[in-house]
């Protein structure tokens, strides 16, 4: 493996090493859950729960299985975005402001709210010539793909990414919120990028999306920059991404097992 490949891994570990702990808190508000001792001491106190047989080890087990994987999704989701971020200040020479974007929002109580995407291209901050043109032609060829009107792709400045390991809720606030950050984007000038590692997504939240002028990039293996995550990061940003999986998914797949079986313990 290469330095680059230490350093990606670290972070997809770091972030995966959190769900080794995982606690259920069963709806109430303790910080670090309950472990099953507390938990059987807490129903055991509830006469109806009781009644039912719901202070069984075996509930408790259920509990920690069903929130623990729902964490390890939520986990690699975020080293998938810290991953990506740093692949850019990587191949793009960015500090890790610049690969940052958020942007303010006025309140109906006359406050301002603070709202934010997972990372950011900004042309004029692309310290490499040729990777400022390798970048600046994929941004023309995204702006024909998704239709946008020639005075709206001159006046782009970069593109933003909202990067997540899979699309797998049908969340309709989820949803809102980000049809609303790419109008703030726009109004920004950047394109806003759906940039996901796998290719878990319902079709009617990509039509969605791509109705409200998003670029979709997928993580298929195949494709080309507009609608391949694997493709962009390896023919515009000059980084194999799909290689890198493929060295260390030894080593992740080892860090998941190991913590779905501490899960099921």
């Amino acid at each position: 493996m290469t330095s680059r490949d230490d350093r990606y891994l670290t972070i997809i570990r770091d972030a995966l090493h959190v769900c080794l702990d995982y606690k259920p808190k069963f709806g109430r508000r303790k910080k670090d859950g309950y472990s099953i001792e507390e938990f059987q001491a807490l129903y055991e106190a509830d006469p109806f729960y009781n009644w039912f047989g719901l202070d069984s080890p075996l509930l408790y087990v259920a509990h920690k299985a069903a929130g623990g994987i729902t964490s390890v999704y939520r986990q690699i989701g975020i080293a998938c975005e810290r991953v990506f971020r740093r692949i850019l200040q990587d191949a793009l020479g960015l500090t890790d402001e610049q690969s940052k974007w958020k942007y303010t929002v006025p309140t109906a109580r006359g406050e301002e709210r603070t709202l934010s995407l997972d990372a950011r291209i900004p042309l004029a901050d692309i310290s490499t010539p040729s990777k400022a043109d390798g970048v600046r032609k994929w941004f023309e060829q995204a702006s024909v793909f998704v239709k946008l009107t020639q005075d709206v792709s001159k006046e782009l400045h970069g593109a933003v990414f909202e990067v997540r390991q899979g699309y797998k809720s049908k969340d309709s606030k989820r949803q809102n919120a980000d049809i609303s950050n790419a109008a703030n984007a726009y109004a920004h000038h950047y394109l806003p990028v759906l940039l996901l590692f796998s290719l878990q997504i319902d079709e009617d939240i990509a039509d969605r999306y791509v109705r409200s002028q998003w670029l979709l990039l997928k993580g298929s293996l195949t494709g080309n920059a507009m609608n391949s995550t694997y493709v962009f990061c390896r023919e515009v940003l000059g980084y194999d991404l799909a290689g890198f999986f493929e060295r260390t998914s030894p080593i992740i797949r080892r860090e998941v097992d190991q913590m779905i079986q501490r899960l099921l313990e």
